[in-house]
């Protein structure tokens, strides 16, 4: 299941993302949505979990807690976002 992560600081990591993830299941993939011209930043992310209930638990219990001094949105991303 994709996963979308809003509102993340500047700071945060593709690495702090997974690790943030990492104890509701397996996690495929977790990157930090970065601008393709400057590699900046968007504030924004994903992560693929490949087991449903497992990326659904790390929905509830991730939605607006803090990282890295922001309070982050955690939804999942629509299966067509591709």
């Amino acid at each position: 299941m994709n996963i979308r992560i809003a509102n993340i600081s500047l700071d945060t990591t593709d690495s702090e993302i997974r690790k943030l993830f990492a104890p509701y299941g397996n996690v495929d993939s977790a990157e930090v949505n970065r601008n393709m011209l400057n590699g900046r930043s968007l504030k924004s992310g994903h992560v693929n979990m490949p087991v449903e209930a497992q990326a659904r638990q790390a929905i509830v219990s991730l939605h607006k807690t803090v990282l890295n001094g922001m309070t982050i949105s955690v939804s999942e991303l629509p299966s067509d976002y591709y």
